[in-house]
């Protein structure tokens, strides 16, 4: 295909022959030769489902089909062609497949650049979705596929790929073509799943990101996930809070506000306990909720002061 290459992200299409390929893999080296504690020597996700490249184009919304499908979301390459594929570019953007995953209803996460982390998360039953350049620099090749396992003893990745449902890919091999892409994968998880290897703040972006297209309830699940292992971050709190009250769960929307100002002195989180707080009819806990803000001062201070006159003239 004639890939070319957008600020919005890499475009993929067909896959071509691999070319090209020098220097070391240091990444493979070093992950064979070591011992990563819980990580094992190899590991299939013989369940994923395969969607043979229909088109020279069409390893974008194929990819994605795969990985959506992994964790049971009714979604289809002929589906995801419209949301992804820009006949234009021949090809998919990678900032439009992260946001068909999430419209999908996945929380669509991306990893960390390494060898290590895409073999945890298969080794955790995530299939991930990675961008390879199969080409040159000078003529790149740019091609969507799914990592579904590995080998670190005999040195293989195993991928859905192109018209290939087990390609056996060399790991050294792998890592040229994915580090050309400054090692871009992601994984689409289903709400309610986290990824092993995601770092709090891509976690965040995701979770954010996701919150705009996904239902309330779905929202809720997700950030409730998150919660397990970043208790102590304030916009994972103030995501769980605005998604409980959304869902009318009001009473839980309350308390988790209510920990996270106390935890953070976060003015943002006091008005908005404040403002669930007169909801439920709990006038006193609002006031108290409001001059708790008020005190803090700074950017919310006039939304503070608004909600402490509103809580002083209700009867």
């Amino acid at each position: 295909m004639n890939a070319a290459v957008s600020r919005r992200g890499w475009l993929a299409g067909a896959a071509a022959a691999i070319l090209g390929l020098s220097g070391c893999a240091t990444q493979t080296a070093a992950l064979r030769a070591g011992a990563v504690a819980g990580l094992p020597r190899r590991a299939e996700l013989e369940h994923v489902p395969f969607f043979a490249q229909g088109g020279p184009d069409l390893c974008g919304p194929e990819t994605l089909a795969t990985v959506l499908q992994a964790q049971g979301l009714p979604a289809t390459p002929t589906d995801l062609v419209p949301q992804v594929y820009l006949p234009g570019r021949r090809g998919s953007l990678q900032v439009e497949m992260l946001a068909a995953a999430r419209r999908a209803g996945a929380v669509a996460v991306r990893l960390p650049p390494t060898l290590q982390a895409l073999c945890e998360e298969i080794a955790a039953g995530h299939p991930v979705l990675v961008l390879q350049n199969l080409g040159l620099s000078l003529a790149p090749a740019w091609h969507y596929a799914v990592a579904v396992g590995y080998d670190l003893d005999e040195g293989w990745m195993i991928l859905r790929s192109g018209r290939e449902r087990r390609q056996h890919l060399a790991l050294r091999t792998f890592e040229h073509t994915w580090a050309r892409s400054e090692h871009w994968a992601f994984v689409a998880l289903a709400p309610g799943r986290l990824p092993r290897t995601a770092t709090e703040d891509e976690m965040v972006r995701a979770l954010v990101a996701y919150e705009r297209v996904a239902t309330p309830e779905r929202a809720v699940q997700a950030y409730e996930a998150a919660r397990t292992r970043w208790s102590d971050n304030l916009t994972i709190a103030m995501g769980l809070g605005n998604t409980l009250y959304a869902v009318g769960r009001k009473a839980e929307a309350a308390q988790a506000f209510e920990a996270a100002a106390r935890r953070h002195a976060s003015a943002a989180a006091w008005v908005n306990l404040g403002l669930v707080a007169l909801d439920l009819g709990q006038r006193e806990r609002a006031g108290a909720a409001a001059r708790e803000a008020l005190a803090l001062g700074g950017p919310w201070a006039d939304r503070a002061r608004a909600l402490v006159e509103r809580v002083e003239s209700q009867p």
